[in-house]
This record gives C-alpha cells, structure tokens and sequence, in this order.
C-alpha cells in the first residue's frame, strides 16, 4: 500500500507522523509545500519541509512548535552583536541543515534529492517530496502592502490583514518525476490533505500546474482533515484570513474552499453537529478526534482516516 500526504508545517508534520506509525516502512510519501521557502543571509530555508524532517526525525521542538529540541543560540547572538538582523531565529544545530542544503544546491543537487538526502540522516523511512523543484514564493497582499510569506507570519507575526494571496514562480514549476510516480503507483491507497492552512499552506501545492489534476485523476480518495476545531484555528492565522474574506471560522468553509477535490472530510467531535450542514454535494464526513495532542492522538487520528478511505474507496469507482 502507498498514501501520499499534501503537508505544510506542524500540523502537516504531526499528522505525517501519525501515518508513519500507522504504515508499513516506506509506504508513506510526504508532498511538502515550499512556498514558505526563502533566502536568508545566503542560506535556502525551508520551514515547512525542515519542520516534517524534524518531527520525523524526533529532533523537534514540541514546545515552540518549531526548529530542533535541545537547541543553542551562539549564532544568533553574534549575528545581533553585529548588527544582523535577527527577527528570523536561526538556532546553532538547525544552521547545520541550511548550510548544507544551501551547499547541496550550490553544487547541482534538486531540492528534492536534498529533501531525500536529509530524510536518510534522519533516519526517516517516509518519502518527503518538495511540491516542485522550481522556486514558488507565497505572497500576499495586505493592508500594509505586499508581503513575502516569512515577513507576514514571523516578522509581522500575522498582524497585518490579508486581502489576497498569490504564489509568484508557480506557473513555470512541474511536478517532479518522484512526485508524479508516487501518484501512479499501482499501490497507492488513498491521498490526505492534512489539517494544514489551505490558504498558505495547501493552495500552493494545488497552484504547480498539472497537479490538481494529477491528484483528482489518481484513482483513489482524496480526503481532508478540517484545521478549525470549535470555531477556532488550531494553530497559526487561518481563522483571521477567513473573516478578512468574509467566511465563517467554520469546517464548512474548509469543505468549502475544496470543493471538487474531496472525497471524504474528517472533522473534530467538537464539530459533530455541522457533520450534515456542508451542502448536497459535499462528500462523506467523519467525525473524530483530531487535536494531534501527541504520538498517541496522532496515531489515533491516523487509523480512522486510513481507515475512512478504504471504506470510501470501497463504496465507490475509485479502483484502477
């Protein structure tokens, strides 16, 4: 069996981490969202797929819900000594990782081959899959002006208000040749979008032309895991984007805004009383827990969505 998981940053990582207990070694492949990537003092930083390597790796930080446990910050001091600017935090053992990514690139290798490279150091079994080997910027518009992903969320700390959103470099990316055969593999199950931001994190997946199409035309269901549990965002800004556009904190506008994608969603037991109310052509809805609390939960929350796909893939033509 295969599944393959559309993933941004911790929500991503945790639910990857989830499936990756549930599944037979190997049989997890991880499509990471890079349009949060951006360059910093010459080095390439990838924080949604570093946040997957570490949470697979057990090297995270579960406190700040970000970077490596255990870390030091010698590097960070100096830089501020100096007068660099440091609303970016770059810890001692998480510059290691960009350094040498940065000079992996340098010399040739794909951002894929990189992803694949730390993957193995970490002793990671699951495939992790950047969404192209093309540079794609997340951009948006807001009442302060046009901000790059990283200036909104870190340096801004999601303040400003987002009018819109764009994703610059995503019409000349492709999907990569290890991306379109992990959704051509003969064994390949079922397709999860984790509990991700759709909006920043899952829509630049979605924008690398072909894609969409690629995921819809697998042959196996495609389900979502709701990232609004009571009318509150687990984590992160999607609940101010949605009422700056006007839509409800709701796992309906989720259900919503993937229209035609989905074959089944998966909401939180907090949520059970909507399971009916997302319209006449919404797909199946399965009510669980899904607030990743720990390996355990995530490992709990795994099972019922693996399990919510075969028992869609079985009642409908999705076979090949």
């Amino acid at each position: 069996m295969s599944v393959v998981l559309l993933s941004g940053g911790v929500g991503g990582a945790r639910m990857a981490r989830g499936l990756a207990a549930a599944l037979p070694a190997g049989a997890l492949k991880i499509l990471v969202n890079t349009g949060d990537d951006f360059d910093h003092y010459g080095l390439r930083i990838c924080p949604d797929l570093d946040t997957v390597t570490y949470t697979l790796g057990g090297v995270s930080d579960e406190a700040r819900g970000w970077g490596r446990r255990d870390e030091s910050w010698a590097f960070l001091d100096s830089l501020g000594a100096l007068g660099g600017e440091t609303w970016f935090q770059l810890g001692d053992r998480d510059l290691a990782l960009h350094v040498l990514r940065s000079w992996m690139l340098r010399q040739g290798s794909r951002p894929t081959e990189v992803a694949a490279h730390m993957a193995a150091r970490f002793g990671i079994g699951a495939a992790l899959l950047p969404m192209a080997d093309e540079p794609v910027a997340t951009m948006l518009e807001t009442d302060q002006g046009l901000l790059s992903f990283q200036d909104y969320f870190v340096r801004h700390r999601s303040g400003p208000r987002v009018l819109s959103v764009r994703f610059d470099g995503a019409a000349q990316a492709a999907p990569t040749a290890e991306l379109r055969a992990a959704l051509a593999d003969p064994a390949l199950e079922m397709i999860v979008i984790a509990p991700s931001n759709p909006f920043l994190s899952i829509d630049p997946i979605l924008a690398v032309p072909g894609l969409r199409d690629a995921l819809s035309g697998a042959g196996v269901p495609v389900v979502a895991v709701s990232p609004i549990v009571g009318g509150a965002a687990v984590k992160g800004p999607l609940a101010a984007i949605l009422e700056g556009y006007g839509l409800a904190v709701s796992p309906a506008s989720i259900a919503a805004h993937y229209r035609g994608l989905l074959d089944g969603f998966v909401i939180d037991e907090a949520d059970a009383a909507l399971a009916g109310g997302f319209g006449a052509d919404a797909p199946p809805v399965l009510v669980t827990g899904t607030m990743m609390t720990g390996p355990e939960a995530s490992r709990r929350l795994a099972d019922a969505v693996l399990a919510f796909g075969r028992d869609l893939a079985g009642g409908a033509a999705h076979g090949r």
